[in-house]
């Protein structure tokens, strides 16, 4: 990518000394997006679906606008359904409370990551412990993973009580696509939520090749402000999906940002981003592999130059072997490096030690990969 892109990142630009390596946890954001949110909130900032005078107007007609956006991004039908939402946790859980929990009887099963994040874990959990409440006994079954870290396909406990599958695109500590695609062949019928939080933004992504039923995102993973996501709903398999409640005042300020982020996003072009920080992923792992001292976490055979394996996208984890993890991001720190040091949010069947992420995006730089992995090296020991 061109130093041009890189210099859209206010913060970045401001402080030339840091190498920002925790986009997985929370992107920065271009002038582009900023600039939207101030100029709405200026100029026309009103609440939506409340009133009839312009600013509430135009305000309502945006929001109808983004979500219209936000399916041309997902490659998904005009019929579809958007829901904005606070994020990918809050986005889940709707899902799990307000779909799945109502439709749920005695002996019906679902099958749920307990190895990715717990974000995509908990609802469907919670979901499950309020039907037993309820006097409904539901099945709750692990969905199998190989020893690559990606899903086992053949050893899904899919059966014909089987009522939602629940899924990870981009896995957020390994990095890899979880394929996806292959759990529809092999459970063709039964509804799939998939959590797109580390993959919408980072890459193209087409819910119709996926075919799944519900897609869920955050917008500050991908350039947006804080507290705005959405859910996709392809409303065929199943009741039609619908927050419950009274949904209240929108985040009018964040569905701007949301807009502006995937208009920015797509003038860059998400193939583009996505091959640029795939070959930035596999700098950093062919630089890893020569370091005796580390261990790189996910699939070993993605390590090597040339690896007929995909390559990470943009996410790369590693432990020490004589250095905790939590002691590594110190030192990074200090040396200029924010990488995130800790368990990662992971479920229950995670990795149980720690460890430091690197998340690359747009707007990093190969030096940046070279002088991290040089510090690195001086570690290596």
């Amino acid at each position: 990518m061109t130093p041009a892109i890189r210099a859209q990142f206010p913060q970045l630009v401001s402080n030339p000394g840091v190498a920002y390596l925790d986009s997985a946890a929370t992107s920065q954001r271009p002038q582009a997006v900023l600039d939207a949110v101030m100029t709405y909130l200026t100029s026309e900032n009103a609440n939506a679906a409340r009133g009839t005078y312009p600013w509430a107007n135009r305000t309502t007609a945006r929001i109808a606008a983004t979500a219209d956006l936000v399916r041309e991004f997902l490659g998904a039908p005009d019929e579809s359904g958007v829901h904005f939402v606070g994020g990918t946790t809050e986005g889940l859980r709707r899902v799990a409370l307000d779909w799945l929990l109502p439709q749920l009887r005695d002996g019906d099963e679902i099958i749920v990551p307990y190895a990715d994040h717990s974000a995509n874990l908990v609802p469907w959990l919670e979901a499950a412990d309020l039907a037993r409440r309820r006097g409904i006994e539901v099945v709750v079954l692990p969905l199998p993973y190989d020893a690559a870290n990606d899903y086992d396909v053949a050893r899904l406990p899919v059966g014909p009580r089987t009522r939602l599958i629940a899924a990870t695109h981009v896995h957020h500590v390994y990095g890899n696509d979880m394929n996806v695609h292959r759990l529809r062949a092999a459970a063709p019928g039964v509804p799939i939520c998939l959590d797109a939080a580390q993959s919408f933004g980072h890459l193209p992504i087409s819910v119709t090749g996926l075919d799944v039923d519900f897609l869920v995102f955050s917008g500050h993973k991908a350039m947006a402000l804080p507290g705005i996501g959405a859910v996709w709903a392809a409303n065929r398999r199943g009741p039609r999906f619908q927050p419950a409640g009274w949904s209240g005042s929108p985040n009018t300020a964040g569905i701007v940002s949301l807009a502006a982020a995937m208009e920015w996003l797509s003038s860059v072009g998400l193939a583009r981003i996505s091959a640029y920080v795939t070959e930035l992923g596999a700098r950093l792992t062919d630089g890893l592999a020569s370091l005796g001292s580390y261990e790189v976490l996910g699939c070993q055979s993605s390590l090597t130059a040339g690896s007929s394996v995909q390559r990470r996208h943009g996410i790369v984890t590693f432990r020490h072997r004589g250095i905790a993890s939590n002691d590594l991001g110190f030192i990074l720190a200090a040396d200029g490096f924010l990488v995130r040091a800790d368990g990662h949010c992971q479920g229950s069947e995670g990795e149980k030690t720690s460890s430091v992420r690197v998340s690359l995006h747009v707007y990093n730089t190969p030096h940046e990969v070279d002088r991290l992995l040089d510090t690195l090296a001086a570690l290596n020991a």
